[in-house]
């Protein structure tokens, strides 16, 4: 039922290093996923923190959820939020956004950890170009599932009977389970594409074994469900692919036309400032 296994690779996001789980080289994207990135987990000293500086994105939502630690998170539409554990950060880019995302001065002092993920979703086509926008669901308007024990957030998305608050452009789902050993969870059926990623514990599949870091990508049709063989926090994700999609840098389209002009307007600075951090910026690289 496992169509392949993901490795991440170690990627470095300004002084912070990442495991980049997609794209991958074995497979792009699951449903309209297609970037995923675990920050952490790591303890910064005091005086230190993560400091991902002002940087632009096109055609895609940028999905943010901490398991440990907290980031503010400014843009060029003039939000400023912070997030926590079990909140959601969801930012659609669209037409063209610039954000920033930074450990909160008086958390850098004292010292912190920080743990989460980052998720991008690529838009439909026809909203490709909307409006940039920007939403933030606390952690209490989460819809909880209880299923003999396994414990299922739902943080985005419809699934189960159950809808999360972020307004979505398109079929999909993510949640996390916390699975007591020797407790089983079955996959949704409702989406078309589903992958399973083990953040920690170890976690079996039929005959197969999902190790901690990996992500499980689930053939199309199939009814996996997933055994807990110790307890295990699991991310499942997974929706309706959107078609093929251009990645360069922090950029999504359907189009490389546009994907270019995204490139040429951050070089001339024709992307809007991040309000309230507008005096430094990521450079337009050389090559994605």
């Amino acid at each position: 039922m496992i169509e392949t296994t993901i490795t991440p690779r170690t990627a470095d996001i300004g002084g912070f290093t990442v495991e980049r789980v997609l794209p991958s080289r074995v497979k792009r994207s699951v449903g309209p996923f297609v970037f995923l990135d675990r920050m952490g987990p790591a303890s910064l000293d005091p005086g230190r923190g993560m400091d991902v500086l002002p940087h632009p994105h096109i055609g895609l939502a940028a999905v943010t959820y901490l398991f440990d630690g907290e980031i503010v998170h400014r843009d060029s539409i003039g939000s400023h939020q912070a997030i926590t554990a079990g909140a959601i950060n969801w930012m659609t880019a669209g037409s063209g956004i610039a954000h920033s995302e930074r450990t909160p001065l008086e958390v850098r002092q004292r010292g912190s950890r920080v743990d989460g993920i980052q998720l991008w979703v690529a838009l439909p086509q026809e909203h490709e170009e909307s409006a940039p926008a920007f939403e933030h669901h606390p952690a209490e308007t989460m819809p909880s599932i209880d299923e003999d024990g396994v414990r299922i957030r739902l943080l985005a998305g419809s699934t189960r009977g159950a809808s999360a608050p972020a307004r979505t452009l398109s079929p999909l789902f993510y949640m996390e389970a916390k699975v007591p050993a020797g407790k089983s969870l079955p996959l949704p059926d409702d989406h078309e594409e589903r992958a399973a990623y083990v953040i920690n514990g170890v976690v079996s599949c039929g005959a197969d074994r999902i190790d901690p870091g990996r992500m499980a990508v689930f053939a199309r049709g199939t009814h996996p469900k997933l055994r807990a063989e110790t307890d295990a926090l699991i991310m499942l994700l997974g929706g309706t692919p959107l078609g093929a999609r251009h990645m360069w840098w922090n950029f999504v389209s359907s189009s490389p036309d546009r994907i270019e002009q995204a490139k040429s307007d951050w070089l001339n600075q024709r992307f809007a400032k991040v309000t309230g951090d507008e005096n430094e910026f990521v450079a337009l690289p050389s090559r994605s």
